[in-house]
This record gives structure tokens, C-alpha cells and sequence, in this order.
């Protein structure tokens, strides 16, 4: 009798996993369009979509609906992980923007409050739109850290520490503020990007831009973002 049962309670799971994994395959393609606008050169998207299903098989496997978390919220960074991981496994920097990113880290340093792209090409001797086609690169390959990195030369998770400073509501107060000091275009596409939850394309559609040009302006009102709160925590 147990044996059958727990027979039983494995195929139910498994018919669990499988509707979830069918159920969202479509999402996968949704987180895919979210980090990626125009892809490296010799990048497969569809070695991209096929890493993100392997997270999206992983989260249904390990998926407890008795936590009361939609399944989207637990699948979200598991599938934006194996992404990011087969990104970062087949298209690196390439030595061209790798020397330019060490340029622009460096040149970084020198400012005690907030550096634009601009201020940043002025200092380094690059032209904005090669500060902003390397910004947008960084970012798309380390998203988490490519703006402690640009500001202290080292790694490290801005939001963890920011925690520790703060507590959540004042977290959220800042970071509330923040947004709203920025340049419109800047404000829109944060807002469209991690508000309402749109793809790099459908924000193109709105703001009337091409793909590039979103992932090129989200890194700019990220790298704007991150420095307005820093200035503020202090």
C-alpha cells in the first residue's frame, strides 16, 4: 500500500511539473525578450530560450504551492539565471569592450557624486555612444553587479547592503524618490521595464525606439538610479 502510494504521489507530481513547464514556456520567451535586445555576435537565441527551460524545469520540480508564491515570482530568477549563465558561457565581453569597461571603471572613481555617460566619455576620451554601448553590455552580462563594480572597482550586491543600511519602507521611500527625480524618458523606461513588467521590444513600441535604444537608455537611468541612491544613503 505505501509503495503504491507514494507511486501514486510521484506520477501526480510529475503531471504537476509538466503542466507548469507547458503551461510557461511562453514566459521563458518573456524573460528572454526582458534581458536581451540585440545579442552578440555568434549568440543563439534559441540556446538562450533552451537554457531558460532547463530553469523552468528546475522551478517546477522544486515548486511548493503551500508557500503561497505564484509560481511566475519562484520561477522568475531561476529561468533569469540559466539564461544569463549560458550568456555569459558563450558570448563574453570581447577585448575591445572588456579594455573599454576597465576605462570607464576607472575614470568612475574620479567622481565624487554622480557621472554621466557623457562626463564619463569626457573623462576617458570615448565617444557617449561607445560609454553607452559598453554600459549596455556590462549589463546585460552582470546585471546584479555591473554598477558596484563601475563605483568601487569590486563586486558586490548594492541591494543587500542597502537592506542593512534601511529599513524596507524606507528602502522603498528612497528608491520611490529617486525615480521621480529622473529625466522623463529615463523615469518611463524604468517604469515600463520593472513596473509593468514589459519586454525591451514592447517598451521600443512606446517610446518609439528600437530595441538597442531601450537597452541602451535602461542602462543609462540604471546607472543614474544607482548613483542618486547612493548619494542619498551617504
Amino acid at each position: 500500500m505505501d509503495s503504491a502510494l507514494r507511486t501514486y504521489r510521484d506520477a501526480a507530481r510529475k503531471g504537476d511539473r509538466d503542466r507548469l513547464v507547458l503551461e510557461h514556456l511562453e514566459y521563458v520567451r518573456h524573460v528572454v525578450g526582458k534581458l536581451i535586445s540585440d545579442l552578440p555576435a555568434g549568440t543563439d537565441l534559441e540556446n538562450l530560450e533552451a537554457a531558460g527551460v532547463l530553469g523552468l524545469v528546475e522551478a517546477a520540480t522544486q515548486f511548493d504551492a503551500a508557500r503561497g508564491v505564484a509560481f511566475t515570482t519562484y520561477a522568475y530568477p531561476r529561468i533569469r539565471g540559466a539564461v544569463l549563465d549560458e550568456l555569459r558561457r558563450n558570448s563574453p565581453l570581447s577585448q575591445t569592450m572588456a579594455q573599454r569597461w576597465a576605462r570607464i571603471r576607472a575614470a568612475s572613481l574620479e567622481f565624487e557624486n554622480s557621472a554621466t555617460p557623457e562626463a564619463l566619455a569626457e573623462q576617458t576620451g570615448l565617444t557617449v555612444e561607445e560609454v553607452e554601448e559598453c554600459l549596455q553590455a556590462v549589463r546585460l552580462l552582470n546585471p546584479d553587479s555591473w554598477q558596484d563594480e563601475l563605483h568601487t572597482g569590486v563586486s558586490t550586491d548594492t541591494a543587500e547592503a542597502a537592506e542593512v543600511a534601511l529599513d524596507r519602507d524606507e528602502e522603498k521611500r528612497v528608491l520611490a524618490d529617486a525615480i521621480e527625480s529622473l529625466p522623463e524618458r529615463e523615469r518611463i523606461v524604468i517604469t515600463l521595464y520593472y513596473s509593468e513588467d514589459l519586454r525591451l521590444k514592447e517598451i521600443g513600441a512606446v517610446l518609439d525606439m528600437t530595441e538597442s535604444g531601450v537597452s541602451r537608455l535602461l542602462a543609462r537611468a540604471e546607472l543614474q538610479l544607482g548613483q542618486i541612491v547612493r548619494d542619498r544613503l551617504g
